[in-house]
């Protein structure tokens, strides 16, 4: 038992560290700007963690059509109790949806997930966060602008990392070292940076009720585990499947949520997404550990 809580340290205090030093350093500095990290991650860093844990991991391409698949199961039985509760309690169900169902995979999951069950981890992870950055750029803006446009997607660096990864994977071609090595010190370097970038994040987003946050808060870091360990049983998912499917759909809600909240809805959307955030964000701090060590003991 000792054993899996040091493992369970060593998986989440690199993480927890890194969010700490940005939250530190964004108030030591609150006219720090995080475009750059932003740019870098979205355009060159998340296409380089999809590359390269996609062709350099042992993950083939029905590991990555079936995360798909159960990915976008996921999301789509989230959205429907998801609305039905904005519907019963009379709030807006297009601009409110998208922080209770799109999980922070990339900030938190990514690194989590490596930690955890290593470059298979990782790998698994990234097809997971692939299929919900997808989401972020089509339906996240298509309901927080109430339009539909594919330019977001044809924009979108991740979406062509994403087909020459699986080109490579389903066609089983050798990766040149030296792109191997390249991808690799990338992939680290942006994970670095998003962790980071989320600390600096949680230190400028303001809560606002309070109240309303909590419940939507907890729906997200507390039914999300639920529903992802119900689709571990129903699907059979053992080992780092398992695992990461469950880390995976814990984690809190997603900061590009608001990003994309601030670019297209009103200012009083803006501040529930971001309440969300923030309050999912600190209290996923107390129950990521406990998904984690149930990750790490049971699978």
């Amino acid at each position: 038992m000792t054993e899996i809580y040091i493992k369970l340290f060593q998986v989440l205090f690199p993480v927890f560290l890194v969010i700490g030093i940005g939250y530190w350093y964004g108030k030591k500095d609150p006219k720090f700007n995080t475009k750059f990290i932003t740019s870098f991650a979205g355009n060159i860093g998340l296409p380089c963690i999809i590359f390269y844990s996609l062709t350099t991991s042992s993950a083939d391409f029905d590991l990555f059509l079936r995360f798909l698949y159960y990915i976008f199961l996921y999301i789509g039985i989230f959205a429907f109790l998801g609305i039905l509760f904005l519907k019963i309690i009379n709030k807006d169900i297009y601009r409110l949806l998208p922080p209770l169902i799109l999980p922070n995979t990339g900030n938190m999951g990514l690194p989590i997930c490596l930690f955890a069950y290593g470059k298979l981890g990782l790998a698994i992870a990234a097809a997971v966060t692939s299929v919900v950055v997808v989401f972020h750029f089509s339906f996240n803006i298509l309901l927080a602008s109430r339009k539909f446009s594919f330019k977001p997607l044809l924009n979108c660096v991740p979406v062509y990392a994403l087909i020459v990864s699986l080109f490579f994977v389903y066609f089983k071609i050798p990766i040149p070292k030296f792109v191997e090595n390249s991808t690799f010190l990338i992939s680290y370097s942006a994970i670095f940076l998003v962790l980071m970038s989320l600390g600096v994040a949680l230190s400028r987003l303001k809560i606002s009720s309070f109240k309303l946050s909590l419940v939507y808060s907890l729906i997200r870091i507390l039914l999300g585990p639920t529903i992802g360990f119900l689709f571990i049983k129903f699907f059979n998912l053992t080992g780092v499947e398992a695992g990461v499917m469950l880390i995976q759909t814990s984690m809190p809600s997603a900061v590009l949520t608001y990003l994309i909240a601030e670019m297209y809805s009103s200012k009083k959307i803006v501040n529930s997404v971001a309440s969300t955030v923030v309050l999912s964000t600190f209290l996923s701090f107390f129950t990521v550990p406990v998904v984690v060590l149930i990750a790490l003991k049971y699978f």
